[in-house]
């Protein structure tokens, strides 16, 4: 009965140990990024309707904002280089600065990637006279074009982590919540 019991408890933290195995296998590939379809192209769709679609040369031709920022997914400090948010919704009709309040405060916008990840992120938020952070849609990485995460890649320096970042950006839609 005594070697029975033993054989129990041996079987019991043999169990133990192969799911502890299984969920940190498990764990480690949620925190791994699977490869997706790369985005060649981007398509901002303002609150009417009215879509702009950019090229990597469009993106590259207009005027860049350079970040710095720690990629707690990677713990490394990262260098970003891309064209802010808000001059991109500008183009497609978005109100910006002091034209932002009250009930335009319910504007907000889906960012999406190839893979059909998405991101919301507020209109204030993007707004750079309405919220200290910057909110870039970067194409270059550490002084090189992006390619691993797609042509586009959207990124905020107020994130703890970069769970609100789009790699493989293809689409940003702007939405009222009115």
């Amino acid at each position: 009965m005594m070697n029975f019991r033993r054989l129990l408890r041996v079987s019991a933290l043999f169990l133990a140990a192969a799911i502890a195995m299984q969920s940190s296998a498990i764990a480690q590939e949620a925190m791994e990024h699977k490869p997706t379809p790369a985005s060649t192209s981007l398509t901002i769709t303002g609150l009417d309707g009215k879509t702009l679609t950019l090229t990597p040369a469009d993106l590259k031709g207009m005027p860049h904002k350079t970040i710095s920022v720690y990629n707690e997914h990677a713990k490394v400090n990262e260098t970003y280089s891309g064209v802010v948010l808000a001059d991109l919704l500008a183009k497609a009709g978005a109100p910006q600065g002091e034209k932002v309040r009250g009930k335009l405060f319910l504007i907000y916008l889906v960012a999406a990637g190839t893979d059909g990840y998405r991101v919301l992120y507020s209109l204030a938020e993007t707004d750079p006279a309405n919220h200290v952070g910057d909110v870039i849609v970067a194409d270059t990485l550490n002084g090189q074009p992006i390619t691993t995460d797609g042509a586009f890649k959207l990124v905020s320096t107020e994130e703890k982590r970069p769970a609100r970042w789009v790699r493989s950006l293809t689409s940003i839609t702007l939405k009222s919540a009115e």
